[in-house]
């Protein structure tokens, strides 16, 4: 039992740091509700366990390939600037009469693809979850896998939810002013990983 509740903070702390899901998370919750956001991050959720399915049959030798790691590295950089720009050119317009509500399906769709180019998600997955295997392996303990990994995803929902419910309950202070911000502050956040990612990029090829 130890050993399950290790796993399930193992999945919160994975989830916890701020990157792009999160802040996609925090401005689809303040916007649209809970269920907009779990939408997100149950999305983001999947491409992990891609991820981590890759890693389990053996595909980290072929993403550690440097070439493949610089594509990978200015592919997030192009997606995120893309979409960061967007987002900020956005905010001249916006207001909460204008916005749509996004059916929690196009909130899985988003959370998948935004965790799927995130070559940082690549990566850290494949140097988390492969130590992981390394270590239920080494420890005698392989017929433990399935519900180890389950229990990283129990700790990885409990994170999505209490995102969800933290940024669905700041909706009711929500006006166009803070509409525009909150969007602003995301779109500003996805540059920034956009250019990380592309100084990343080009560190990879020098």
């Amino acid at each position: 039992m130890g050993s399950i509740l290790n796993y399930i903070l193992l999945g919160v702390s994975l989830s916890a740091p701020v990157g792009p899901v999160n802040a996609a998370q925090m401005e689809k919750g303040i916007r649209g509700g809970f269920l907009q956001s779990l939408s997100v991050g149950v999305g983001a959720m999947l491409a992990d366990i891609l991820y981590m399915l890759l890693v389990y049959l053996g595909f980290y030798h072929v993403i550690m390939i440097p070439v493949v790691q610089s594509f990978l590295y200015f592919f997030g950089s192009f997606v995120f600037l893309y979409l960061g720009i967007e987002s900020v050119l956005k905010t001249r317009t916006l207001t909460r009469a204008s916005m749509t509500t996004v059916a929690p399906l196009q909130g899985l769709r988003y959370g998948f693809f935004l965790a799927l180019v995130n070559p940082i998600s690549i990566m850290f997955w494949v140097g988390v979850y492969g130590s992981v295997l390394a270590k239920i392996v080494e420890q005698g303990e392989a017929d433990h896998l399935l519900l180890y990994t389950l229990s990283i995803f129990v700790g990885v929902f409990l994170w999505d939810n209490v995102i969800a419910l933290l940024s669905s309950s700041l909706r009711r202070f929500l006006n166009d002013r803070l509409l525009r911000l909150i969007t602003l502050v995301s779109g500003m956040s996805l540059l920034g990983f956009g250019i990380y990612f592309g100084y990343l990029g080009i560190l990879s090829v020098l």
